[in-house]
């Protein structure tokens, strides 16, 4: 059950970036733009985004498995018409409707963890997920490469369009229908109101997803920025990946160990941790670049520092995720929803603001993430208890 949990919410992140290595190709087949191809991501990620919002109160209304399996169709559906896209109009159409279907499986796996899993279990499988979604990204680009070199562009999408296919196999066979509505139930569109409505009046469902927004922002701000700070200090494009690396390999660390302390450190604790070690990591790296000393201007000096950070946010992220849906478990849909629009809203103010603050050295990228983290540790202060019921503080 966990393995199929965690790979509805992964299949998303799949879906996204296992074409990557493809990209560059696909301005030469269709004559266009990289500008123009640049578009098949970004449609990806605006529906993969905004869709969350309708998934999640219809799998409150509906139940979690007939719309997973909607959006299961979705996405294979999107598969298949990139696969067979003639033009790039087309394939970007195709990458749309593929997003649309994919949003489900990220925002209905949150929600069964909520319905599946109490306290300190559900922090735990929280954390395999985390572990999963640092992972995936990797993982499917390399994939994705090998798929291109042997196979051509296209058949990327029919292995996304196969991956749906078992995964609605997996889903039918294994998943359970939770939170059905009655037929007499008010109109879906009001339900949905009523349930954003009622998660906004929710102080600490705020918090928890100002806090996952920021530190989503704070990795967004680095993956825009890094690239552009490396490449300034000499690091060529072969080499660029094992530097930035440093917090996604740290973060499967940090999350491992939050599935490990869960039932006896608690959630309000990790959190607490895990924003000490992204506070500490970001200033031990500001003060290193503010030196303005060749030993502590390259590569490893930009990288060391992260690594705290991607610990920090591999023992903040799994409890922060937990909390989202488990404010109001009647609208675990909802509640996960909102906080993964929130990510992807977030998320791409801090991969734009990055460009605004100067690339000629590593100063400017950690003063803004760690302004990033320095709001999300104020927002911390006070949205979990010291001491929670049944242990888990």
């Amino acid at each position: 059950m966990v393995a199929a949990l965690i790979a509805q919410i992964a299949f998303g992140l799949i879906a996204m970036t296992i074409c990557l290595p493809s990209m560059p190709d696909w301005a030469r087949t269709f004559d266009a733009s990289s500008a123009a191809v640049q578009l098949s991501f970004s449609g990806f990620v605006l529906a993969y985004g905004v869709l969350q919002l309708l998934y999640g109160p219809l799998s409150d209304r509906l139940g979690r498995r007939p719309v997973l399996l909607a959006g299961l169709v979705v996405a294979a559906a999107g598969s298949v018409a990139a696969a067979l896209a003639p033009s790039l109009p087309a394939l970007v159409a195709a990458r749309v409707l593929q997003g649309a279907g994919a949003a489900a499986g990220m925002v209905v796996g949150r929600a069964l963890v909520q319905d599946l899993f109490q306290g300190p279990e559900r922090t735990r499988v929280m954390g395999f997920v985390g572990m999963a979604m640092g992972l995936c990204p990797p993982t499917a680009t390399l994939l994705g490469g090998q798929l291109h070199e042997r196979f051509g562009w296209a058949a990327s999408f029919w292995f996304v369009a196969a991956l749906a296919t078992v995964l609605a196999a997996v889903s039918w066979r294994l998943l359970p229908t939770y939170r059905a509505a009655p037929h007499g139930a008010q109109p879906w569109a009001r339900t949905m109101a009523a349930a954003y409505t009622r998660l906004l009046r929710e102080r600490a469902y705020l918090r928890f997803v100002g806090i996952l927004g920021l530190t989503t922002a704070t990795f967004y701000a680095f993956l825009g920025g890094a690239p552009q700070v490396l490449a300034r200090m000499g690091v060529g494009p072969a080499q660029m990946g094992w530097v930035i690396m440093a917090i996604p390999l740290s973060y499967i660390v940090g999350n491992g160990l939050a599935t490990r302390w869960a039932r006896g450190v608690g959630d309000a604790r990790l959190m607490r941790w895990g924003q000490g070690l992204s506070v500490t990591g970001l200033c031990v790296g500001l003060a290193l670049a503010l030196t303005g000393l060749p030993a502590f201007s390259g590569p490893l000096a930009l990288a060391a520092p992260l690594v705290l950070l991607g610990l920090g946010h591999g023992l903040l992220m799994p409890p922060t995720l937990a909390g989202t849906v488990g404010v109001v478990p009647a609208l675990a849909g909802a509640a996960a929803a909102g906080a993964g629009l929130t990510q992807q809203l977030t998320g791409a103010l801090g991969g734009y603001v990055v460009g605004l603050v100067s690339h000629d050295g590593a100063a400017g990228l950690m003063a803004l993430m760690l302004g990033f983290t320095l709001l999300a540790a104020a927002v911390q202060v006070g949205v979990l208890p010291p001491r929670e019921p049944g242990g888990r503080g």
